[in-house]
């Protein structure tokens, strides 16, 4: 514990940041994981619903910076690659 009362601020505002960027990094990776889980399942929920909302949590995170954007860039292109193959191979 610190001593110094800069330190223990810091630590205060520490503690409340980590607890924010867990809000948004938790409710990323929750839509991207129901994302994934349509495009297996297609018949279920619709794909492209659950992958805007992937790529809508994803784009928050990296307006708050709690990832970096060109992670949050792989990962929606990522997304939308698989429902390109997707809908190219329920279009044939």
């Amino acid at each position: 514990m610190p001593n110094i009362r800069s330190a223990i601020k810091r630590m205060r505002q520490n503690v409340k940041r980590h607890l924010h960027n867990r809000f948004y990094t938790s409710r990323a990776r929750t839509m991207v994981k129901k994302a994934r889980m349509a495009l297996a399942d297609p018949e279920g929920s619709d794909p492209r619903q659950e992958i805007l909302k992937a790529v809508s949590a994803l784009d928050k995170a990296a307006e708050k910076g709690v990832i970096h954007k060109n992670n949050a860039a792989r990962r929606k292109s990522r997304l939308m690659k698989r429902l390109a193959a997707l809908e190219k191979a329920g279009g044939e």
